[in-house]
């Protein structure tokens, strides 16, 4: 994919094709500039498309001239994007743009479905000669402004007829069939060069503050942005925003910031949901390997390893998923195994969770999500980050699925003053009481579980959890709490309204089907007993004496360092961790790479308990007796059979 520079030459002159009044109004005043060209490909010009209707920027037939679409829409006039040839951002690039940024159920959607054979015939009646001049004006200038083109890689939309004028940039799209296309995958490149760190405590390569206002205008915007709006929420008692955006298949997702002031928040918020954009489906690079496992198994993970499913489930009828069998054919991706310090097969479903398949018979063998996925500003840092999170989704799973007796920390014995504070806070919200567990299993990443508590559930849920991971014991608690207030949140709310569904999910833990549901079954009182396991006669310990297995604190100057001093611990105990680069150009745009992060044999998270992928993964099964709390290895009967509480 080439990219010519954005200040392209002005062209010498331009040629328009349309008609209507509109179209007249521009070629009068590229006459009176001397710009105006009797026909396209007349010397170096550029071709104009004028349309007073709604009708879509067609492209003119005219090979390897700059073009600029102008089109009338119900209120707007549409200028731009000015197209170079061989250069992404194209007028389908803005189209798409437009469409995602509004989504598929957008009133604007709609206009057009119901009504877009009539918009298109029909000129728009808000057209006086002072609209026309103006974009008259605006399309020479256009044509002669060079470097200072408004419409490269943006379009110009003027409301009318007030005649109030916005620019809205774009990023190409990756994979536009006109001007664009993924290259084929190939393994990801790692620890090859030098990544500074700030400072020895500071696990990332740069400050999103920093440049933040050149980052909120490379992807935020209402008309054409990857991410439509930052959303302060103001439904909530403390600091949050969300960044919502629709992936190229149309579904929704958003970012989370949650933090102690909004602009934190904002910046957590983007990133997320750039991460989400990376980790839904390949749009950095095309996958071209599609093979049975037995044909690749030489340099291929094995999907059992990933955790599946028991026979029996694939027994019930509707079961979505099918058995594994090495002669079934599978798309894959490439990763990069730090165990095999080799390129390693992925299956595609895994690496990423919202791929589409293109046959019935194309189906991915589990239910995948997020989990492992991050973002950061080198691969290596990505990876470092998605690793994390894999540590504390497995210590979360590991503590419920085997009912480890984890400690419990006191409180009052932290030295960051916010911690205390959000707790009381919490508490004098709803009279929740905030309790803290250190969950760190073997691998030494400071992982805690958090949970508010009620003493007199009604109107209040009876609890709430959440979790968080970090290499600064009380940083993994403050992002736990932070993840607890905006749960308590929601389920406040949704407790109150969903009573009697959460009552049944009680009873039956086949409804516990979606990711919210596995957190509202907690909040009523009967399912209180099932945390007994947390709460016994121990007394809380010190923050210090709670992770105390939590020796994990990579300082070194240089990120590879840390990423290696981690990665060493999961390769020291016999698991491998392999990379998949989900890095597109919408990313490195910002200056970004997104990692998806694999520990084969870690537990994965997964939301409906009957996806649960407990089966056949050994580190369940003996784990807790190498850590002290079993005499022998798990049973199958041993493990936790109620619906995990995350998140």
């Amino acid at each position: 994919m080439t990219d010519a520079a954005p200040d392209a030459p002005p062209p010498a002159g331009a040629a328009v094709l349309g008609k209507g009044l509109l179209a007249t109004a521009v070629r009068t005043a590229l006459g009176r500039a001397g710009l105006l060209v009797p026909e396209p490909g007349t010397g170096r010009s550029a071709v104009v498309t004028v349309d007073d209707g709604w009708n879509p920027a067609t492209e003119p037939e005219v090979p390897g001239v700059p073009w600029l679409p102008v089109r009338v829409e119900l209120g707007t006039v549409v200028i731009g994007p000015y197209v170079v040839p061989g250069r992404p951002g194209c007028a389908r690039c803005a189209r798409t743009r437009r469409t995602r940024a509004l989504g598929p159920d957008s009133p604007r959607a709609e206009l057009v479905r119901r009504h877009g054979d009539r918009l298109a015939d029909r000129d728009t009646p808000l057209l006086p000669a002072p609209a026309r001049d103006t974009v008259a004006a605006l399309v020479t200038h256009e044509l002669t402004s060079g470097e200072h083109r408004l419409t490269d890689r943006a379009v110009l939309m003027l409301a009318l007829p007030a005649l109030t004028a916005g620019v809205h940039p774009f990023l190409p799209v990756p994979d536009c069939p006109s001007c664009g296309g993924l290259p084929p995958d190939r393994p990801p490149v790692l620890m090859d060069v030098p990544r500074p760190k700030p400072a020895p405590d500071v696990h990332r390569t740069r400050d999103l503050a920093a440049g933040w206002d050149a980052l909120r205008d490379t992807f935020v915007d209402g008309r054409t942005g990857v991410v439509r709006q930052l959303d302060v929420r103001t439904d909530y008692p403390y600091p949050m925003v969300s960044a919502p955006l629709h992936l190229p298949g149309g579904e929704q997702e958003a970012g989370f910031g949650r933090d102690l002031d909004y602009a934190s928040c904002a910046r957590t918020a983007l990133a997320e949901a750039l991460e989400r954009l990376g980790g839904a489906r390949p749009g950095g690079r095309r996958p071209t390997v599609r093979a049975p496992y037995r044909d690749v198994a030489g340099h291929a993970l094995h999907p059992p390893d990933l955790g599946l499913y028991p026979p029996e489930r694939y027994a019930e009828p509707g079961f979505p998923y099918p058995p594994f069998d090495p002669g079934l054919e599978l798309s894959w991706v490439w990763g990069h195994s730090f165990a095999r310090d080799a390129p390693v097969l992925v299956p595609e479903d895994y690496a990423y969770y919202r791929t589409r398949h293109d046959g019935p018979h194309a189906r991915p063998l589990a239910y995948e999500v997020s989990n492992g996925c991050a973002l950061g500003g080198c691969l290596e840092e990505a990876a470092l980050h998605g690793l994390v999170e894999l540590a504390e989704r497995d210590a979360f799973l590991l503590t419920w699925y085997a009912r480890l007796p984890v400690p419990r920390i006191d409180l009052g014995t932290v030295s960051d003053p916010r911690i205390p504070v959000l707790a009381e806070r919490i508490r004098q919200d709803g009279g929740h009481r905030v309790v803290a567990f250190a969950t760190t299993p073997d691998h030494g990443v400071p992982s805690v579980w958090v949970m508010a508590v009620h003493p007199r559930p009604g109107r209040e849920p009876a609890a709430v959890c959440a979790a968080g991971a970090h290499f600064d014991p009380e940083r993994a608690l403050l992002n736990g709490l932070l993840e607890l207030t905006a749960n308590l949140g929601w389920n406040r709310v949704a407790w109150r309204e969903e009573t009697a569904r959460i009552a049944a999910m009680v009873d039956d833990p086949e409804l516990v089907r979606e990711m919210r549901d596995h957190a509202l079954l907690y909040c009523h009182p009967a399912a209180f007993d099932r945390f007994g396991f947390l709460f016994g006669d121990a007394p809380a310990l010190p923050v210090r004496e709670a992770f105390a297995r939590a020796g994990l604190r990579p300082r070194g100057d240089d990120l590879r360092d840390d990423l290696a001093e981690v990665v060493a611990r999961f390769t020291g105990a016999g698991l491998d961790v392999v990379v998949v680069d989900q890095t597109t150009d919408e990313h490195r745009a910002g200056g970004f790479a997104c990692a998806k992060v694999i520990v084969p044999g870690l537990l994965p998270m997964t939301f409906g308990h009957r996806m649960r992928r407990t089966h056949g993964l050994p580190r369940l099964r003996d784990l807790p007796a190498r850590l002290g709390h079993r005499a022998g290895p798990l049973g199958p009967d041993d493990v936790n059979p109620h619906p995990h509480p995350f998140p």
